[in-house]
């Protein structure tokens, strides 16, 4: 049986899980949660919560991680949930070809006021949008277009843009995308206790809601650089239906 690999890239505070939740509820799709984190804990030296037992339960080396991204599968579809800033320069892409390729994007300032509540003080390498715009690039290079999904319009039309996006991978669309039994999975990473609770008590995507927060005047520049990327990246999306809505 051939397997469709999908490398799904996102930044932080994300629908990301959310995602993996919903193609893991298909019946032909095995799923993966973001398998090159204890490569990119283990090169950067970073102490993120749980960093000791991330480090014990993956490979800390990216060549063995890509093995088994682009290795056997017995699933019709093997979806690849990854973290975009996980994927270091130093990582070989010569496997982006073998795979299709998901991008999930968030307007900056909602996602940097959600961010800074973990990360105080974050920089522009930490929301993973330059690391989206480089690979986007690259992708182009080796003949591939990723598909690039805002996450807001996921949230206000899951059940349009999840069939957009199987209709564009030539895959059909089943409807347990749009929900799934509430709870942990075997699937998830060592890392869920710290990060998955909300989405451990989800059944389906969560109704997109208006943010009032702003972001704080030390943090304007840092999303105007943010704002730049996400022009990019969002010259590319996915079509929602609705897409003459501002």
């Amino acid at each position: 049986m051939e397997t469709m690999r999908i490398a799904a890239w996102s930044g932080p505070r994300n629908i990301s899980t959310a995602m993996m939740r919903s193609w893991e509820n298909r019946s032909d799709t095995c799923v993966v949660d973001e398998p090159l984190y204890a490569h990119y804990l283990f090169e950067t030296g970073l102490q993120h919560p749980g960093r000791d037992s991330v480090l014990a339960s993956q490979p800390t080396n990216a060549e063995q991680v890509i093995e088994q991204l682009i290795g056997p599968c017995n699933q019709r579809v093997f979806y690849q949930k990854h973290m975009s800033h996980h994927l270091l320069p130093t990582v070989s892409r010569s496997w982006l070809g073998e795979v299709e390729h998901i991008f999930l994007v968030r307007n900056p300032r909602e996602m940097l006021t959600s961010l800074m509540k973990q990360i105080p003080e974050p920089t522009l390498e930490d929301t993973g949008l330059p690391q989206q715009v480089a690979l986007l690039d690259e992708l182009r290079m080796v003949g591939k277009t990723p598909i690039v999904l805002d996450s807001k319009d996921v949230l206000q039309h899951p059940q349009y843009m999840l069939a957009s996006v199987c209709s564009s991978l030539g895959i059909p669309f089943e409807e347990t995308m749009l929900a799934w039994p509430v709870g942990k999975r075997d699937s998830d990473g060592v890392w869920a206790p710290h990060w998955y609770s909300s989405v451990e008590a989800s059944t389906g995507f969560a109704p997109w809601k208006s943010k009032d927060e702003k972001v704080p005047a030390h943090l304007e520049a840092l999303c105007l650089e943010c704002e730049a990327l996400f022009t990019v990246l969002k010259e590319e999306k996915l079509e929602r239906p609705d897409a003459t809505e501002v």
